[in-house]
């Protein structure tokens, strides 16, 4: 059946049944100056049995991430009084709002601000129009990423030169100084460290990290960008995470 437009930015199938959550649920923050979008949105979560809260700009998002304390927040980049990108910004920069899950909502041909969205640090993006049920889906695969203890079962510390990953507490360190890394950075470092000296391509890091099957292939030149930010002396000139000319990415721990 062929999805039916509901004003802008949203699609929807006439009875379509909101996904059943894991439990358990969580704490969701949508926020979007769209009503309708927003209600919409918020109304699917709901149904998937998450505890919503919502806000209409980016002030009021910041104010309410404080108060709300959400796991997740929906975050679309179009906002009035402060826009989705300062907002993402300002979170990085705070205790809770520095590992706080972000899955962004985009136009479909702002593939510029997707990329810096991504570089700020956002998990995962849905670009507009979208069905509601892919964007709780996301949700979904976002939290559970989270939740999770690491990206493969290995027990204990996962550690390389004076890098080293807690999978079960999801904490980084670079010898004393504690690395504030995203779900996604933490997921791409550590499978890197499990597999030094090994090229992957950037897809098969998508399927192999995130388990994507599909997806944009700059969402892990972001990544990886970010993640030499974090772990390079000099990113510019990076040692640990070198770049293999026609393949993708390689882990050199030696170098380091």
């Amino acid at each position: 059946m062929r999805g039916v437009p509901i004003l802008r930015g949203v699609t929807q199938t006439p009875a379509e049944p909101a996904p059943a959550a894991p439990p358990p649920a969580g704490r969701i923050l949508v926020v979007d100056d769209d009503p309708t979008v927003a209600e919409v949105v918020v109304g699917y979560l709901t149904r998937a049995g998450y505890q919503v809260d919502r806000a209409a700009d980016g002030r009021e998002a910041l104010v309410r991430a404080e108060a709300f304390r959400p796991d997740l927040l929906v975050l679309d980049l179009m906002l009035p009084e402060i826009d989705g990108l300062e907002v993402c910004r300002r979170l990085r920069a705070t205790g809770h709002g520095a590992t706080l899950p972000v899955v962004m909502l985009t136009a479909k041909g702002d593939e510029a601000d997707r990329i810096l969205g991504l570089e700020l640090g956002a998990d995962d993006y849905v670009t507009k129009p979208f069905s509601p049920r892919e964007l709780v889906l996301r949700v979904h695969s976002v939290l559970r990423r989270a939740r999770a203890a690491g990206p493969a079962p290995t027990p204990g510390l996962v550690t390389a030169g004076d890098l080293r990953l807690d999978p079960q507490a999801r904490r980084a360190h670079r010898g004393e100084r504690e690395l504030l890394l995203t779900l996604r950075e933490f997921d791409l470092l550590a499978f890197l460290l499990r597999h030094p000296g090994t090229a992957f391509g950037r897809e098969e890091l998508m399927q192999r990290v995130w388990g994507w099957d599909f997806g944009d292939l700059s969402t892990v030149t972001v990544h990886v960008r970010r993640l030499r930010e974090k772990i390079e002396d000099d990113p510019a000139a990076p040692v640990l995470i070198s770049t293999v000319w026609g393949v993708g990415y390689r882990f050199d721990p030696v170098k380091g």
